[in-house]
């Protein structure tokens, strides 16, 4: 049985905010998923950038420093070629052409000593200082020679290529090998560097990484579930409205099986009873017809008298079968009395009695309002009179907080509402649903039955009418 219509909207509502809530989480979890995965990559671009200046700049500096080594170990070994050619050489033209040459190639090595100065890291500055001493004590120790006569160069050369010249030399080539060396230590040491800017960049990067993972797999997890969710309500909102089509299917076949008993029973209370009637009518109007052509004055008054009475009694037979359909005081004379009326005459026709408590303000309802009311306490007592062997109905009308509120209540044998619900419980949900109020049937075998509904009055209607309880009792 589909729900009513104010319960489908609050779920309508709470599906919505539903809605709405996993909209703002999912625009949350993937906008921060997509924010941390562009400042990974930011980082890590930003981090790699970092590495490349960091390596071309170690690269450079070791690439300086190696080629003025380079430069300066190849003049050292110029600087004592040139002063051999100037000792060994005995024309003298040659020989000042070797001492400017030598003068070059040392104002060159200073340069370069003043350049790798420069260049020279703390760790080298060391084996830097003691390879310019070195250097510096090669140069002023060969320099004096350029001062010798050509008959000291004759007399003294080959000794002091042999003592002097060749092992000061070599030990500063030496040197100049061990800074090489120093540099590229240095170097070794800049790649490891290099190696652990790397690692920390990782060690940094590895915890966001597995974070923003983490994060995707939950959202993907998140978004699956919802899915599955949403599958499951629309299979379920599927269902429902299969079921509600079902179910309007044996409604509509109900009612219209329903309108054809009451056309028969109409029809069968015409045959019956009018028509019966008439045909007795009829009967006595040709009795009444052939006393007066006999004359005789006391059997025509007989007959008259009995035709008299058989009209009567079809008027009572029309006014409670039009009283049935929809009673006129209804329309004329408004709720309360109708009610009234209806409890006196279920009263009076059986051996339950029927009690009716209610406002004044009953009488102020709507059109609707009012038929819905009349119809609804019609099919409970009938319903308890039929099928509840009830021995008294009570029938309560209130209006608490705008709304109209009614129970009717008996002392029945009861039932089980959710498998024993009838076509006339179905007809007054369907009657209470169409204004958008709230039906409710508890029963219980052995413990009678109470119907409770409630309908919203209008704006209009709210608060109306004088308070008053009147109350109806009939016997049985």
């Amino acid at each position: 049985m589909s729900s009513p219509p104010n319960e489908v909207s609050a779920a309508a509502l709470r599906e919505g905010r539903s809605h709405r809530q996993t909209r703002i989480v999912f625009f949350l979890g993937f906008g921060g998923l997509l924010f941390l995965m562009g400042f990974l990559g930011i980082s890590a671009i930003s981090a790699l950038s970092d590495i490349r200046v960091r390596e071309d700049g170690i690269r450079a500096d070791y690439l300086a420093r190696e080629r003025v080594l380079q430069e300066l170990r190849a003049n050292i070994y110029t600087s004592g070629t040139h002063i051999r050619d100037f000792l060994l050489d005995t024309d003298e033209a040659l020989a000042h052409e070797h001492s400017a040459q030598f003068l070059e190639t040392q104002q060159q090595i200073e340069d370069g000593i003043a350049k790798y100065r420069t260049l020279v890291r703390a760790a080298d500055k060391q084996s830097f200082r003691e390879f310019a001493q070195e250097l510096g004590s090669y140069m002023h120790a060969i320099t004096p020679v350029l001062n010798w006569t050509p008959t000291e160069r004759k007399d003294r050369s080959s000794s002091f290529v042999q003592n002097e010249l060749l092992p000061r030399r070599m030990s500063a080539l030496s040197l100049a090998d061990r800074t090489q060396k120093i540099s590229e230590s240095q170097l070794d040491e800049s790649s490891h560097e290099v190696t652990g800017m790397l690692e920390s960049i990782r060690a940094r990067l590895l915890p966001l990484l597995a974070f923003t993972i983490a994060l995707g797999m939950t959202l993907a997890g998140v978004a699956l579930w919802r899915l599955l969710r949403l599958e499951a309500e629309a299979q379920l909102r599927f269902d429902e409205i299969v079921s509600t089509r079902e179910e309007l299917k044996r409604l509509s076949a109900e009612l219209v099986s329903a309108q054809e008993n009451e056309r028969r029973r109409i029809s069968r209370e015409l045959h019956d009873e009018v028509g019966q009637v008439l045909t007795a009518i009829m009967l006595g109007l040709g009795s009444l017809g052939r006393a007066i052509r006999d004359g005789n004055t006391a059997e025509a008054f007989r007959e008259l008298k009995l035709v008299e009475d058989m009209t009567l009694r079809n008027m009572s037979v029309v006014r409670n079968l039009s009283l049935l359909l929809r009673p006129t005081m209804l329309d004329d004379l408004g709720l309360l009395p109708a009610l009234k009326w209806h409890a006196r005459e279920v009263s009076r026709a059986g051996p339950m009695a029927v009690e009716v408590e209610a406002e004044a303000f009953v009488d102020d309802l709507p059109e609707e309002h009012r038929t819905c009311v009349f119809r609804i306490v019609q099919e409970a007592v009938r319903n308890a009179s039929r099928h509840a062997a009830a021995r008294q109905v009570r029938i309560q009308i209130s209006e608490r907080a705008g709304s109209v509120e009614l129970s009717v209540r008996d002392d029945g044998k009861g039932f089980d509402p959710a498998h024993d619900a009838g076509l006339g419980i179905l007809g007054m949900q369907e009657r209470v649903k169409h204004l958008d109020g709230k039906l409710e049937v508890k029963s219980q075998p052995g413990l009678g039955t109470a119907v409770l509904f409630t309908l919203p009055l209008p704006t209009a209607h709210q608060g109306t009418g004088e308070r008053g309880q009147l109350q109806e009792m009939r016997p049985a």
